[in-house]
């Protein structure tokens, strides 16, 4: 029986305890166990050759590094879809705003109907009906659908 098979039984013999229930293929963790125990029941007089392991090592890495950048895709789309979603609440709702002066010293309350929401570079920017844009932290108060009418105070 050759090492990789020895080291493959010895790997499910050990973790049949831990095995996925879901059928799912191997992770780093299952690579890592396996070229361990390879290397411990290798064969003394025929061992493994330096340029194989060096050949797993970076097997083992480039595997690594691919989970690693799954998980932070992983995160980077659930923090991109729940920022999209909340603001696209706002499409079709009358919102009031902050606009500053052109000098920057003054702001005045402005109404508008956000039309679409975008993602850009600094943040997420709200189109409005009348052709202006605005962030989401200038929204002072959502007044409703935009076929409702304002309460004046």
């Amino acid at each position: 029986m050759n090492t990789i098979t020895q080291a493959l039984n010895a790997l499910t013999t050990n973790d049949s305890k831990n095995a996925k229930k879901d059928g799912s293929a191997l992770g780093k963790d299952d690579f890592l166990k396996l070229l361990i125990t390879q290397m411990q029941n290798q064969d003394p007089l025929s061992p493994m050759q330096d340029k194989d392991y060096i050949a797993q090592l970076a097997t083992f890495s480039s595997l690594e590094q691919m989970t690693n950048m799954n998980t932070s895709f992983n995160s980077f789309l659930s923090y991109m879809s729940s920022n999209i979603l909340q603001y696209s609440e706002l499409i079709g709702k009358k919102i009031s705003y902050a606009e500053l002066s052109a000098d920057g010293t003054t702001h005045t309350f402005q109404n508008g109907v956000v039309q679409s929401v975008e993602r850009k570079s600094d943040g997420f920017v709200l189109h409005l009906t009348n052709g202006k844009t605005t962030y989401p932290e200038y929204v002072s108060s959502i007044l409703g659908n935009s076929d409702e009418t304002p309460k004046v105070e």
